[in-house]
């Protein structure tokens, strides 16, 4: 039988980095090596060879720094994805914003094939790196007829998790990917690659998000609040050009100093507010006391993947119970 066909896109990240030395965990950026190509990473793990054919996409790399970028990314695997040669992507970035790669993705890319992304801690010439595991990992869960129609996946430390759900918890150490609030898909053991639940929320083929036409995405940007927050952040960010506001509140998702001023700006439709929370588990609900008539609760994602929705759910319309309900159902 022949073996699955994936593709391999790279963008910039610590998995195919390269130290000065097996004990350069931290400095490895400035290291003045350059990171791994797809062909180096595929020679020094050959193993990859039993459970994929893998092709390197012409691109690489493909940058993540902005959403302009991630669109981009999106649009090629979205043309990736239509060819009959290809069965699966594996995506390899860095580790900072990759659940935000992962989530645009999976709301954006119209494919029930396996899309996973995955990442390392530790450059590749570390000692006791998760690099050149997690890659071989993320190839396996690719090839796994199971991880279809899953939307896009994250494959790190053995472990699945949704891209809506997962986030990073953890500066250095390898188990950082995680999914607090409803726990991981599966595992990328030893012996096998193995399910227990599949994610409920629209994505992939069941998302009603396109690119098609899209030259910018509309700026949405998160505002973080703490008990010295100062009232003007949510102003400024209007004044700036904000077309939605997320704000990162406190407990429940209350917006502290911030209330007076987003509670205008929602009244006045100066940009469209939604309400999330900081403490990174639990929903943010509508029928609460900190919830200001016009404004939009964000349930349990996150506030970084909040801004993503909202970006993309302005695209489509400014109706406040649309995009609640897009929240609701994302």
């Amino acid at each position: 039988m022949s073996l699955p066909r994936i593709h391999l896109l790279i963008g910039p990240g610590t998995l195919h980095s390269r130290g000065k030395d097996r004990m350069d965990f931290h400095h490895y950026r400035n290291s003045g090596y350059p990171r791994m190509t797809g062909g180096e990473l595929l020679t020094e793990i050959p193993e990859i060879a039993r459970v994929a054919e893998v092709t390197v996409d012409a691109g690489n790399p493909h940058e993540v720094a902005t959403l302009d970028d991630i669109c981009r990314l999106a649009q090629r695997v979205n043309a990736l994805l239509q060819r009959a040669d290809v069965d699966g992507i594996v995506f390899v970035q860095g580790t900072n914003v990759l659940e935000e790669t992962a989530y645009f993705l999976t709301l954006t890319v119209n494919s029930a094939k396996p899309v996973v992304v995955t990442g390392a801690q530790r450059p590749f010439t570390a000692l006791s790196a998760d690099a050149a595991l997690n890659l071989y990992d993320a190839f396996r869960v690719a090839a796994h007829a199971d991880t279809a129609g899953k939307g896009v996946v994250v494959a790190t430390n053995g472990e699945i998790n949704a891209a809506r759900d997962v986030t990073k918890t953890n500066t250095y150490h390898v188990h950082t990917f995680r999914s607090r609030d409803v726990g991981l898909l599966g595992y990328a053991d030893a012996d096998r690659i193995v399910y227990y639940r599949a994610p409920l929320q629209r994505h992939t083929t069941h998302s009603e998000f396109t690119l098609d036409g899209i030259t910018a995405l509309p700026r949405v940007e998160v505002l973080h609040v703490y008990a010295g927050t100062q009232p003007g952040m949510a102003d400024a960010a209007c004044r700036l050009g904000a077309q939605g506001l997320v704000i990162a509140g406190i407990g429940a998702g209350a917006i502290g100093n911030l209330t007076p001023e987003c509670a205008a700006i929602a009244a006045e439709r100066r940009a469209v507010v939604v309400r999330s929370a900081r403490v990174g588990e639990g929903r943010v609900v509508r029928d609460s006391a900190y919830h200001e008539p016009n404004m939009i609760a964000a349930g349990n994602l996150l506030p970084q993947k909040a801004a993503l929705l909202l970006s993309l759910a302005l695209t489509r319309t400014t109706d406040l119970d649309e995009i609640q309900r897009i929240f609701d159902q994302y």
